[in-house]
């Protein structure tokens, strides 16, 4: 499951897309021109993007396979994250001062049978089911302190599915991991 590493400029420059993204698509202005060259940000890769505020989830898409550029992903991410994650209002201009921009850069998936490959804080979940999927980071078992049969219960109620639908013949288990990183937090907003 090779994962791709990048380097810290790599990193401020995916986040210093996705932060004017959101604001020129919050403000409806114009989104800026990136003119990115560095090879690594023009793999193409599957990434999500997630926005807190003051410590609690705001928003968080992101599309799990690479059929653009990475800075592109996290370009249109970022965009859709702020202002079509249905579980949430549009983020307004007055929150943009508030909000924390984190990214995930998510490695192919690999197709698990033995659910014992899990390793929870490595590992994030996808299942699949006929027309029913969920995904959930790596990081997300961690924030909740899940086992990893929590974790796969979780999985498995993101995609709309019964307890248990893991242990099913045709249910789809894959496994990948993330390089997660983001915009410096205070620890008050931890």
């Amino acid at each position: 499951m090779p994962e791709l590493k990048l380097n810290q400029k790599q990193k401020e420059t995916l986040l210093d897309i996705a932060r004017k993204t959101i604001e020129a698509v919050i403000k409806n202005i114009k989104v800026p021109v990136f003119n990115v060259s560095d090879p690594a940000l023009l793999k193409k890769c599957g990434a999500f993007v997630t926005i807190h505020k003051k410590g609690s989830l705001r928003g968080c898409i992101g599309n799990i396979i690479g059929i653009m550029p990475l800075w592109e992903t996290v370009r249109k991410m970022a965009a859709e994250a702020a202002v079509h994650d249905p579980r949430f209002m549009p983020v307004s201009p007055d929150e943009f001062a508030d909000i924390d921009i984190e990214v995930s850069v998510l490695s192919p998936f690999e197709k698990i049978t033995d659910i014992n490959k899990i390793e929870v804080g490595k590992h994030g979940l996808f299942i699949k089911q006929g027309f029913y999927q969920g995904l959930l980071l790596p990081q997300v078992a961690i924030e909740y302190n899940w086992s990893r049969e929590e974790f796969i219960e979780h999985t498995c109620s993101k995609a709309g599915l019964r307890s248990g639908c893991y242990k099913d013949k045709n249910s789809e288990i894959f496994i990948f991991t993330a390089d997660v990183f983001g915009e410096k937090k205070t620890s008050q907003d931890k």
